[in-house]
């Protein structure tokens, strides 16, 4: 059964495309291997959050914590 369409509104519509959207050489998918591989997000709890400024001084205190975990397995 086919939807009743409405007479009129394709003529009265905006194109579906204006002109200056040009997608002729756009890659379908092209993140899409990527984005189902899926990310690590950690949310931190807020008190923690505020000792740790940066991703990058987070990362820093993680591998010391990991460094000397391992150090104390292998002694």
């Amino acid at each position: 059964m086919k939807k009743p369409t409405r007479k009129g509104s394709l003529s009265k519509a905006e194109p579906e495309m204006r002109a200056e959207y040009d997608f002729s050489n756009g890659v379908r998918a092209k993140y899409a291997t990527r984005f189902a591989e899926g990310t690590n997000i950690y949310v931190l709890a807020p008190d923690v959050a505020a000792e740790f400024p940066t991703a990058t001084s987070v990362n820093r205190a993680l591998r010391e914590v990991i460094k000397a975990r391992s150090k104390r397995r292998t002694a």
